[in-house]
């Protein structure tokens, strides 16, 4: 079995977890994931199955989800997982300020990453750092926010937002929602949050752990094909002959006018794999399908 699973996590679950329960239902030991979604969080988990894995740093790295922030409100973990820091209410804040201030996070932006998170430091992740309540310098680390969409606005003591934000890799919506409260003059944390797409994969079309044990009961599970995810890449078409001394670790060369990380197929429909070109050759970087 070799491809994807698009799965919707569940509320309460850590990746592992998911990751553990997809081998346990596919009776399956090679499996992997792309983005960590925290365990508060749901939606989109791209699950790599088999020789699928060796693919998964060549997915887009673009998200998108929908969160709640609640303002007013600032905690350990930056949502509400976590201990309450402050509480103080802001009925003064308006629609109009809100908009203004979530302007200042569109594009590329500096963010300090929430201490409760996976990032490491001296090869330890921060939130075993912070459980263990050692002090530590979070790195300031640069991403990219593509738009936020102000969904609904809720008045009260402690105002909530709804947003749309579509990001690049290693963007903390925690963070976004904790910032966007000191903009405001208060506190802010991250009350819901949703992944809608994910490394080219969308809600939409994703199954949860129900389904796929239904499917998998039924004998009717498919995981998406490998290269499904791929197409942000460009694509190479090799004959029979190149095809097989590529898939051999042999370069080939090619009279194209591209560079880059590339797919690679034979004959237009068989997936082969992942190659750079360089130079006009075409070098093997992961042979997913071997011509025998």
């Amino acid at each position: 079995m070799q491809g994807f699973l698009n799965l919707n996590k569940p509320f309460g679950w850590t990746s592992h977890d998911c990751v553990a329960r997809v081998r346990k239902l596919l009776r399956f030991k090679r499996v992997g994931h792309a983005g960590t979604l925290d365990p508060a969080a749901t939606g989109v988990l791209p699950i790599a199955l088999g020789k699928a894995t060796r693919l998964l740093q060549y997915l887009p790295g673009e998200k998108a989800y929908k969160a709640t922030i609640r303002l007013g409100v600032r905690t350990t973990t930056d949502d509400l997982q976590g201990e309450i820091i402050s509480s103080q209410p802001c009925t003064h804040l308006t629609l109009a300020e809100v908009k203004t201030a979530l302007a200042q996070f569109e594009g590329k932006i500096e963010q300090i990453p929430p201490i409760y998170s996976a990032i490491q430091v001296d090869g330890k992740r921060l939130y075993d750092l912070a459980r263990k309540g050692e002090a530590v310098e979070v790195p300031v680390r640069t991403v990219e926010i593509f738009n936020i969409e102000i969904l609904d606005w809720r008045e009260g003591d402690f105002p909530e937002l709804d947003v749309a934000i579509a990001c690049g890799s290693g963007t903390y919506i925690r963070a976004i929602a904790r910032d966007l409260g000191t903009v405001l003059g208060t506190s802010g944390t991250l009350a819901a949050l949703i992944r809608t797409e994910s490394s080219g994969f969308h809600l939409a079309n994703s199954l949860t752990l129900t389904d796929l044990e239904t499917q998998t009961q039924a004998g009717t599970f498919q995981p998406v094909a490998p290269d499904a995810a791929l197409q942000h890449l460009p694509s190479v078409t090799l004959s029979a002959t190149p095809a097989q001394k590529w898939c051999q670790g042999q370069r080939v060369s090619l009279n194209l006018n591209i560079s880059g990380i590339v797919r690679v197929y034979e004959e237009e429909t068989r997936f082969l794999g992942i190659g750079q070109l360089q130079d006009e050759v075409l070098i093997p970087q992961m042979v997913f399908e071997p011509i025998s």
